[in-house]
């Protein structure tokens, strides 16, 4: 987790960011900024660098003074030096990412690290081309290059020519200017699951299922049918016996087949044979392929349930044997999130999406 300390320093600034992007800087709104960094400030609950911008920023030292620790700020804008050895930082070989702790501005991963007996935190490469620029440092009598933050021109450290292979660089960094977000735990592989089902265009249903909380992954493919390996044309043609599907990857410790099967009838309608809304086909069918007797049954009872209680016309969703799933075309892969200006994603997928939020929004990923 980040230090609240930098969280807070974080939130504050957002307003900045924004209005310095903007070019505003009369005394009026300057008052304003204030009582917008202490309305953000009292929001804990906000996202900490999430998605984070990289534009340049434009902020005054006077701001950045208003939310920046001494220490940071001393070093940060001031290009003062924190003591070697002060911190664990600098032989901690923790896997996980490093980022500017005035901007959130993505500067190193950890396999870019490596243990210098400097007392500072060291990295061979920097993790783009833009995360840190560099100018010449003549202070105190010493020619050094110094190392910035790309995005908000923040003094990191020094740049020279002592490190390992295979840069030959070693980016000696001030600790207090670095905020380090650890690797999440590896997911444990015994509690994966998955399951392939088929709720019409798979655009619409891989874009429900990215932002269920325990889904490790959606792809878009297709299964069932007569063809191997079958190209978005033919499985189109409604000639191959195929369906437009999804292979769902979940975490067992975070949600169940149960859940799995409430999102997929909440999302689509299952009473409506080889059809949904404007696509039609047996290539659109709803259809719960299963790879076991537990799958089948899970499936067999909730439909039951949901034609006694729910549904006034039948369900008709198909249990099907899973046979192979067959990975759809590249492009295909994420299409919501790639294409969300597209009028079929407006008007089709997102009241699914929107939908799916209301009903569970209590599983919602967090983002």
């Amino acid at each position: 987790m980040r230090n609240s300390k930098s969280l807070l320093h974080y939130l504050a600034l957002v307003p900045l960011f924004v209005l310095s992007a903007c070019g505003q800087s009369s005394n009026k709104q300057n008052s304003k900024n204030t009582l917008a960094m202490e309305n953000v400030i009292s929001k804990p609950e906000n996202p900490y660098y999430s998605n984070i911008d990289t534009a340049k920023l434009t902020v005054s030292d006077a701001d950045w003074k208003k939310v920046l620790s001494p220490d940071l700020y001393a070093v940060a804008r001031e290009a003062d030096t924190e003591r070697a050895f002060t911190g664990k930082m600098w032989s901690s070989e923790t896997k996980g990412t490093y980022y500017c702790a005035t901007c959130g501005n993505k500067l190193f991963k950890s396999d870019q690290k490596f243990v210098s007996s400097c007392g500072w935190p060291s990295f061979f490469e920097q993790v783009s081309k833009n995360s840190i620029t560099f100018k010449d440092d003549n202070s105190y009598g010493m020619r050094r290059i110094e190392a910035n933050c790309g995005r908000c021109d923040s003094h990191l450290g020094h740049l020279f020519d002592d490190g390992p292979e295979p840069t030959g660089k070693r980016y000696c960094m001030n600790a207090v200017s670095l905020d380090f977000v650890p690797d999440a735990p590896a997911t444990n592989p015994t509690n994966l699951e998955t399951i392939v089902l088929g709720g019409g265009c798979f655009w619409c249903v891989e874009a429900v299922y990215q932002n269920l909380d325990g889904v490790k992954s959606v792809y878009s493919g297709y299964a069932g049918g007569m063809v191997e390996d079958p190209s978005y044309e033919q499985v189109c043609s409604g000639r191959t016996g195929a369906a437009e599907v999804i292979e769902i990857t979940y975490d067992k410790t975070k949600t169940n087949l149960n859940e799995i099967f409430q999102v997929f009838f909440t999302v689509h309608d299952p009473t409506t044979l080889n059809r949904q809304g404007a696509d039609s086909g047996t290539q659109y069918r709803s259809v719960v392929f299963y790879k076991n007797e537990s799958e089948k049954k899970a499936a067999q009872d909730l439909i039951a349930e949901l034609n006694e209680k729910v549904f006034e016309s039948k369900i008709v969703t198909t249990l099907e044997p899973l046979k192979k799933f067959y990975k759809a075309e590249e492009y295909h892969q994420g299409y919501y999130e790639n294409n969300k200006n597209q009028p079929y994603c407006q008007m089709v997928i997102q009241p699914k999406i929107e939908k799916f939020e209301k009903v569970f929004k209590d599983r919602l990923k967090r983002k």
